[in-house]
Parts: structure tokens; sequence; C-alpha cells
């Protein structure tokens, strides 16, 4: 009974990131990069990180993935968000693993921004054949400084209060 509980709560975050994909895609944002998102959607993943783990971490990013794909039809991004998805995972964990002493969740945050956006960014070179894209890296890490900011920000309120409600639950990493 545990593992349904676990695995309902996990499908309702899946359902909350990809409807804050889908509302992100309704924000007109003319003064950030071209293709920059202010990556609402990833305050669910990291969430999801801290409160229950890597694994449930990178299965909520894979999904929303895969269901923004499936809700928007957009079959391309389904590479550079799945990429994306699972660098800044990645990044996020070592981060938040190793060096949760030195860097908040909006440094973990800030560094799973960066994740992603060189994740994506490797896609695109790969598709286009083209590695001078690379050229387009600084823009979107200085754009990810402020995007992880906020999402972090956002992260640090949200998880101090499902961790506090989850900790004698039987949902709550160990």
């Amino acid at each position: 009974m545990n593992n349904i509980k676990k695995i309902i709560f996990l499908s309702l975050l899946v359902s909350i990131g990809l409807a804050l994909s889908i509302f992100e895609t309704m924000i007109p944002l003319p003064f950030i990069a071209p293709g920059a998102k202010l990556g609402l959607s990833n305050i669910v993943i990291l969430i999801t990180l801290v409160v229950f783990g890597f694994k449930e971490a990178c299965t909520i990013g894979v999904l929303k993935s895969i269901t923004f794909t499936l809700a928007t039809g957009s079959v391309s991004s389904l590479f550079y968000s799945l990429t994306g998805a699972v660098f800044s995972c990645i990044a996020m964990y070592m981060v938040y693993r190793n060096l949760s002493a030195i860097f908040s969740l909006i440094g973990v945050s800030i560094f799973g921004a960066v994740g992603h956006n060189f994740g994506q960014i490797l896609v695109a070179s790969l598709m286009m054949r083209n590695m001078r894209i690379f050229s387009y890296l600084p823009v979107l890490l200085l754009t990810s400084l402020f995007t992880g900011y906020f999402v972090g920000l956002a992260s640090i309120y949200i998880s101090k209060n499902l961790k506090g409600h989850f900790e004698n639950t039987f949902i709550y990493k160990s």
C-alpha cells in the first residue's frame, strides 16, 4: 500500500511539472535569449530530488519530457528536453549530495540549469553537426544564473514544507 501511495504522489508531481511546462510556453519572454525559458517545471524536479531522491527526480524529469512532447506534438523538442532533464538531474544530484554544505538549493538549482543548458546545446550541436553552436552557451549560462536562482528559491520554500510533512510518513526518502 505504501508503494501505491508513493506512485500516486509521484504521478501528481509529473502532472504538476507538465502543467508548469505548458504554462511556461504561454509566457512571452522578449528580454531573455532566444530559446531560454524560466524552467518552472524544474521546481518539481528539484523538490523531488530533495524529498524523494535521485532515481525519482530523474523519473519525474523523463516522464515530464515525454508527456510534454505528447501534449504539444513537438517531437524534435523531446531530444532537447530529455537530454536537458538527465544532465540537470545528474548535476543537481552531484552538487546536492557532495556539496550541500557549501551550496543551498539555489546553488544546486543553478548547477542544474547549467547542466540543462549544456545538454541542450550538446544535442543541438550533434543534430546540426556544427560545434559552433557552443558559442551560444555563454548567453544561456548567464540566463541560467537568474532562472536557477528563481527555481532554487521557490524550491527552498516548497521543499521545507513537504519535508516537514512527509518526514514521518512512508514516502519520504530515508
